[in-house]
């Protein structure tokens, strides 16, 4: 190629990249500002730990302001809670990325860089597009019909702290400008204070359901123990579902010890390279068959095989090639999960949106419009949680990574 034709080309992707970063950004802007104020927004109310717990109206969404809690960038935080008519509980532990170095905590997600395939790691604030993801949708949905979660109560842990739901600390760090800017690992301290409201507007609990997708369900099996023992004790039909925690990495003691300043006894349990099993390793050494464990991934996720190609390869994107790698190691994964116990629950899934992510499967889907669908003649997500919390644990979709015995996967033991 000459290289008056390869400056040119350069020169068109780079105005493509910025072109599509500016229609994500006035998308996202868009849709917050239809939510923003209007009818679909969650209503915001106040609620001080510890005092009388407000009434609430059934099935309704309420937005909770967490005092003294803040986002990554240091703005506001708040929760989401709503009272079904029972006394089961759903504590949910929400997604949204993650950081473990300067640069990674540079590039905190945006509607623009999402659509233009720019490096994204996490979110750095709570903004009104962000409630389209934390409520309101699959096991949050409000749908009586169709809902079989919608007589439970929910507490929504909220997140946008890069860290997990564990960090304690202030991370230094250099934007995409050159400026010096700070990153708040403040999950733990937000977690702390959602707690402590959600247990004063649900004082007890029959049957307690701890989820959580992506970067919450990394946190599960980190914190389900302290949920339960510290402010559910006296409940004894716990159930752990985990929905895509897989990202095989080295040193993640190292990152959780001194980059987020995790807990020791936390921290302490990582070993290896998969967090998500340590964590599950420990907690089923302590408690045994005191919980239900459940876990459920898509094969061959596209934002997770982007994660682990940036981790492995230095390149934020997925293939087919990436996407098989993942799919195996999510096999290797699932062999692990049975040998903590045979009666470990998995519920996989191979949805696809066309032309959105490259060739591969959704990323999570507990809150996510498939959560009620039915594929390959399996039951939906929705039914087969069901049957779990009510003490019928069953595996859907091994097929789809347990097939053949096969040579180990990139980052395996």
């Amino acid at each position: 190629m000459e290289p008056e034709s390869g400056k040119l080309l350069e020169n068109l992707e780079t105005w493509t990249e910025r072109l599509q970063e500016d229609l994500g950004d006035r998308a996202e802007q868009v849709i917050g500002d239809v939510i923003a104020g209007t009818r679909l927004d969650a209503e915001e109310i106040r609620v001080e730990p510890g005092q009388a717990a407000p009434e609430l109206e059934l099935r309704k969404w309420y937005r909770i302001p967490v005092e003294g809690g803040c986002t990554a960038d240091g703005s506001d935080y708040h929760i989401y809670i709503r009272s079904g008519n029972s006394r089961s509980l759903c504590v949910f532990l929400s997604g949204g990325g993650i950081a473990w170095n300067p640069y990674t905590a540079a590039h905190p997600v945006t509607g623009g860089r999402v659509f233009a395939w720019l490096p994204n790691y996490y979110w750095s604030n709570l903004r009104p597009f962000t409630q389209i993801y934390n409520i309101g949708v699959g096991i949050t949905g409000n749908s009586e019909k169709f809902n079989p979660f919608d007589e439970w109560n929910f507490l929504i842990v909220t997140y946008a702290t890069g860290d997990l739901h564990l960090g304690r600390t202030r991370y230094p760090y250099t934007d995409e400008a050159g400026e010096e800017q700070v990153l708040h690992f403040h999950g733990y301290e937000n977690f702390m204070s959602a707690m402590r409201i959600g247990k004063t507007v649900f004082p007890f609990a029959d049957r307690l359901l701890i989820a959580g997708e992506s970067a919450g369900a990394f946190a599960v099996p980190a914190l389900a123990e302290q949920i339960h023992q510290e402010f559910y004790p006296a409940c004894r039909d716990v159930t752990l579902l985990s929905d895509s925690a897989l990202l095989v990495k080295k040193h993640w003691r190292k990152t959780a010890r001194d980059v987020w300043n995790v807990r020791p006894e936390i921290w302490k349990d990582l070993h290896g390279t998969n967090m998500t099993l340590d964590w599950y390793r420990a907690l089923y050494k302590r408690r045994g068959e005191q919980y239900r464990y459940l876990y459920a991934s898509s094969v061959r996720d596209y934002l997770l095989s982007a994660f682990y190609n940036d981790v492995q390869n230095k390149k934020y994107d997925t293939d087919e090639e990436m996407q098989e790698i993942f799919r195996r190691q999510l096999g290797a994964m699932i062999r692990e999960l049975k040998k903590i116990t045979p009666n470990f629950g998995i519920f996989l899934y191979d949805w696809k949106r066309p032309l959105l992510y490259r060739g591969g499967t959704i990323h999570t889907m507990v809150r996510q419009p498939e959560f009620y669908l039915r594929q390959h003649g399996n039951p939906s997500m929705a039914e087969w949680l069901t049957e779990a919390v009510d003490g019928h644990v069953t595996d859907v979709g091994l097929d789809l990574v347990l097939r053949r015995r096969r040579k180990k996967a990139p980052g395996e033991a």
